[in-house]
């Protein structure tokens, strides 16, 4: 059964009327006759009466116009839907995040679901180490990772990340002090595997200032670790852009010299066509060069 079968008999239905159902539909009048027999003949009954005052529905016509209706006005949805998911208008979107980005990505796909909100966006703390294979393997769109990428991969730097010390407030560190006192200082740490980026860029800055670092814990996750240096078990190594979302009782202390700072930005896998991811790039690109 053809779908524009289907629209015939409801347009002629609806206008009760040959020529008039025609030139709605934009065909002459024997193409649509056409299409209504061949309806007739699929069905094996006859829909319409035609007579002096035109088209009225049989019996069976009446029965079947609401359903044919419903199915019509389906097909028009579906063909509407189906134009804003390729032209990247609708549809769902696996971005990844992480610590450097704990802030700034949250907003990005705020401003991204103004402009586009028939898009349902799923957004997951993902390492940037773990965030390249799904890229690669093309289980998310986007990524805030940090910089640089590997090929294939393409990327656009968003901002500067910096290391800070988050200690606890009753020590009273003083920030050109720190590195003096650093060796002697319970460190706290997050699992190489939740933050391998913030653990090897700790390591550089370690080695760099011929540091000794005495570790005493561990933790899985920022909240913990973050609690740990609350309640002042020790002091950790951060990105200065997680600053907003540190609880009372801590003081952040900004780190000077080698191996401090880092890039972070944007990343896709270009070899994989993606309307959808584009308009969010496009988006997330102009909304954070206007913060």
């Amino acid at each position: 059964m053809d779908i524009r079968q289907l629209r015939a008999f409801v347009v002629l239905a609806e206008q009760g009327n040959y020529r008039l159902a025609a030139e709605r539909l934009c065909i002459t009048q024997p193409a649509l006759s056409k299409q209504i027999q061949a309806l007739e003949a699929l069905l094996g009954a006859r829909l319409f009466n035609r007579g002096r005052q035109g088209a009225q529905l049989t019996a069976s016509g009446q029965r079947l116009y609401p359903e044919a209706q419903a199915l019509v006005g389906q097909h028009l949805q579906f063909q509407q839907r189906a134009l804003r998911i390729v032209q990247g208008e609708a549809g769902r979107l696996a971005i990844g995040f992480g610590l450097s980005s704990f802030h700034l990505a949250p907003q990005l796909v705020a401003a991204f679901r103004q402009r586009f909100p028939e898009v349902a966006v799923g957004l997951e703390d993902l390492p940037s180490e773990r965030q390249y294979q799904l890229l690669l393997q093309g289980e998310l769109q986007v990524g805030f990772v940090r910089l640089p990428v590997s090929k294939p991969l393409r990327a656009s730097a968003l901002l500067s990340d910096r290391l800070v010390l988050a200690a606890p407030a009753a020590l009273a560190l003083k920030a050109e002090a720190i590195i003096g006192q650093f060796n002697t200082l319970p460190l706290l740490q997050l699992t190489p595997k939740r933050g391998r980026g913030l653990s090897e860029q700790s390591l550089r800055f370690i080695a760099a200032h011929q540091l000794v670092p005495n570790v005493v814990q561990q933790a899985g996750d920022i909240q913990t670790l973050l609690a740990l240096v609350a309640a002042g078990i020790g002091v950790a190594l951060l990105p200065h852009s997680v600053s907003h979302i540190i609880p009372a009782g801590i003081d952040i202390l900004p780190l000077s010299g080698e191996q401090t700072e880092w890039q972070v930005g944007i990343a896709w896998n270009p070899q994989q066509a993606d309307a959808l991811r584009d308009n969010f790039i496009q988006v997330a690109l102009a909304a954070a060069s206007v913060r």
